[in-house]
């Protein structure tokens, strides 16, 4: 498992992550969500070693992380670095054997993941001759090179169709049912909902929220959605309602806890017929503008 306990980094007066905890457990992933500028790159930066933290540790198994830990750790910037004039399969075998893996193992890996990712007639092409699509597929695949005991992503699915999304999903399932953690950053917050166990919201370099996507929705405010075949006017003058849309017979409000909600049906049963009376369920993009905005 690797933890984060306190981290923080400032650049001069700006203090770019400010006192971050959360964990990422074996055999889970780890979604790390979080406007431009909220912390999240230098997060992930400060995990593998590539920025000290200004206070706080990052620890691997119990104990702070060593460079000999960070050495086996998957890593993939959101900036591209491969080459651009050099062929693919040639840098990716490079980098596997920078990993550890002899030249035949790392030409054989690189291969089959180019093949898994429809690059098996382009294992020559150089980098500059590919599509960004195609560039991301190669950035992925010298990530996972070398059988890495943690993966750290730094938005892996920028780019990609939803077959090359379907295929990024399947190897990551592959690496965490064999125990190895996963932390990656995304914009795309329906992936996120979609592929993460849980997920870390950061802004203005804090953790704002923390947990599963149901702990977060259970967490949102209440708000309902009341139809009625008469006027629904009434409702603005009960007591603990903040009205949040309105039109003709249907309006959506906030009650103050579950027993005003189920007051309030009470009331609008006895004053006519209720055509709907629904708790609405967040999406994540609702719940992610609520605890950014708080």
């Amino acid at each position: 498992m690797l933890e984060l306990r306190h981290l923080t980094r400032r650049y001069g007066d700006h203090l770019a992550v400010d006192d971050v905890t959360f964990s990422v457990p074996a055999g889970q992933m780890v979604g790390f969500v979080g406007g431009n500028g909220a912390g999240k790159t230098t997060t992930m930066r400060m995990i593998m070693g590539v920025l000290a933290p200004t206070s706080g540790e990052v620890r691997w198994a119990g104990r702070p992380a060593t460079a000999a830990d960070r050495a086996r750790f998957g890593y993939m910037p959101e900036e591209r670095g491969l080459y651009p004039k050099q062929p693919i399969l040639d840098q990716l075998v490079y980098l596997g054997r920078l990993r550890g893996l002899s030249t035949t193992s790392a030409r054989e890996r690189a291969t089959e993941l180019l093949t898994r990712f429809g690059l098996g007639d382009r294992l020559r092409a150089t980098v500059e001759t590919l599509s960004l699509g195609n560039q991301q597929r190669g950035q992925i695949i010298a990530s996972v090179l070398g059988d890495p005991v943690f993966l750290v992503l730094d938005e892996p699915f920028s780019g990609l169709d939803p077959a090359a999304v379907d295929a990024m999903t399947a190897l990551l399932r592959e690496y965490t049912a064999a125990g190895v953690p996963v932390l990656f950053s995304s914009h795309q917050l329906d992936l996120v909902d979609r592929l993460c166990d849980s997920l870390v919201v950061l802004h203005q370099g804090k953790v704002v929220a923390a947990g599963t996507s149901d702990d977060l929705r259970r967490d949102a405010p209440l708000r309902y959605r009341l139809a009625m075949a008469t006027d629904t006017t009434w409702v603005d003058e009960q007591p603990g309602i903040t009205i949040l849309q309105r039109t003709p017979g249907t309006v959506v409000l906030q009650p103050t806890d579950v027993a005003t909600a189920q007051r309030l049906l009470v009331d609008a049963v006895a004053r006519g017929t209720v055509q709907e009376y629904a708790r609405l369920v967040p999406t994540l993009a609702d719940v992610y503008r609520e605890v950014t905005t708080a």
